[in-house]
């Protein structure tokens, strides 16, 4: 069988192990008929025996596990909610897969349809391991309320609605349309309140992911720089007609910087391969690795190929290295292309571990298999799921990398001098400039790496997941 497939690999953490979803306690199970909460653990039991990729993890999940439908239903209703099975069936190799009972929400959000105040954050633990966390504003997306409220990278801030942020209710702070921060300065080792804040309301907003592409002139050589924060496929030509510049330009060298890249469409990410390339198109960029029940079946290689899913040429650029920015943010799509274009180019990663997110969900519908799509989904309810169901591997065949991929030189982001973007003093952008340049500035001193609990897309309904679309 093939596939006509569309795969979306989005931001997955490994710091962040949080659900997607909201928390809702089963409320939504509890409102229904005994029979749709039936139907809906069928449909999940359904799902999973079919494209689980960690089937075998799961002896339930064996297709001769019950003897009979009977006995099969007595294993259903011994579970109280649709979750509390989901949670069972999972392997614990799973961190990812994920089960909803709204997929209305899910759906807007894969059409782009977002709601933002523009303030990028990352969320961070205190030094001092007192459960304590604060914020630091990433990149401010322009024409939104943060932009018009003249908030910058660099700023701190650690209340929201003067309630101190902790490693315990940061889930909960930032989800109401409007909120407060208090701001901050960090000096590497304490906070500060400044008993200073900022009022921030969120409304619709879609983002263009090429934040920054730049052409630096470093000692009389033209660099090519791009700030790249998310692989959406509304804006390939936005990103191809960076790359035409860069070609313009003359470029020599590449910057890529994904140290908040969470992922997306990987024919975006393939795509981007071959505008950094371009020579090796018709080979394999990744290999698919499903159950065993689905491998030979479903399976498909993906390719390098020259042209946009529009249809316009590629700009490449025939290079044979580029350099790569990344952070524990850095996910997915993200991890694709470095994993991707290793066994091809020299790949150099400046920045620290990845996530470690190579495996991909379908979103499955209460409907019949092999399908399980919305034009024959049970009217009776909106639970869906996107279990992971196969995974990535270069033509090398290594995947796997739990831990993600670790760079070749490791500096972590400082929080008390984050520096300005494309900016070539920035320390991320000067230490690739570094080595592309030797002698042409000192890398910045090693800082303390501190832990990662949160970040501005961490109540996104699709976060930390890698989505196949299939018919």
């Amino acid at each position: 069988m093939s596939l006509k497939k569309t795969i979306l690999l989005l931001l997955a953490t490994s710091t962040l192990l949080t659900s997607c979803f909201k928390d809702n306690d089963d409320v939504r199970s509890s409102e229904l008929s005994p029979e749709v909460v039936f139907d809906i653990k069928d449909f999940i039991y359904r799902g999973l025996n079919f494209f689980y990729l960690y089937k075998a993890d799961t002896p339930e999940l064996a297709n001769d596990a019950f003897a009979n439908n009977d006995e099969k239903r007595t294993f259903l209703n011994s579970f109280e909610s649709p979750e509390a099975l989901f949670d069972f069936l999972q392997s614990p190799d799973d961190r990812f897969s994920v089960l909803t009972d709204d997929y209305i929400e899910l759906i807007n959000s894969l059409n782009g349809v977002t709601e933002t105040n523009g303030m990028e954050y990352g969320l961070v633990r205190y030094p001092d391991e007192s459960g304590d966390v604060f914020g630091y504003v990433r990149y401010v997306l322009p024409n939104t309320d943060a932009a018009s409220k003249g908030l910058e990278r660099g700023i701190i801030f650690n209340t929201v609605d003067g309630q101190q942020i902790t490693e315990t209710n940061f889930r909960d702070l930032f989800e109401a349309t409007t909120y407060t921060i208090g701001l901050a300065t960090f000096d590497g080792e304490n906070v500060t309140a400044t008993n200073n804040s900022v009022e921030l309301t969120k409304a619709p907003y879609t983002e263009n992911p090429v934040y920054i592409a730049n052409t630096l002139t470093v000692e009389d050589q033209p660099v090519g720089y791009l700030m790249y924060n998310a692989f959406t496929r509304d804006f390939d030509p936005q990103l191809n007609a960076a790359f035409g510049q860069f070609k313009a330009d003359g470029i020599t060298e590449l910057i890529i910087d994904l140290r908040y890249n969470g992922g997306g469409s990987v024919s975006t990410a393939t795509d981007l391969a071959g505008m950094i390339t371009g020579q090796f198109s018709g080979q394999v960029f990744y290999n698919e690795q499903w159950n065993a029940d689905r491998q030979e079946e479903y399976a498909e290689p993906g390719l390098f190929d020259g042209v946009l899913t529009t249809g316009e040429a590629l700009n490449s650029l025939n290079l044979t290295r580029v350099y790569i920015i990344t952070t524990a943010r850095t996910a997915s799509a993200s991890e694709l292309v470095i994993n991707g274009l290793n066994p091809y180019i020299d790949v150099i990663q400046v920045g620290t571990n990845t996530t470690g997110k190579f495996q991909a969900s379908f979103l499955l519908f209460d409907a019949p298999a092999p399908d399980f799509n919305i034009n024959q989904a049970n009217p009776n309810h909106t639970y869906a799921m996107l279990p992971l169901v196969f995974k990535t591997a270069n033509v090398n065949g290594f995947t796997d990398f739990i831990n993600g991929l670790t760079p070749d030189i490791e500096l972590g982001e400082n929080y008390a001098n984050l520096g300005t973007l494309g900016d070539v003093n920035e320390p991320l952008l000067a230490a690739c400039l570094s080595e592309i340049f030797p002698g042409l500035s000192p890398i910045t001193p090693p800082v303390e790496i501190l832990e990662i609990v949160g970040e501005s897309k961490q109540n996104s309904p699709l976060h930390q997941l890698m989505i196949a679309e299939h018919n």
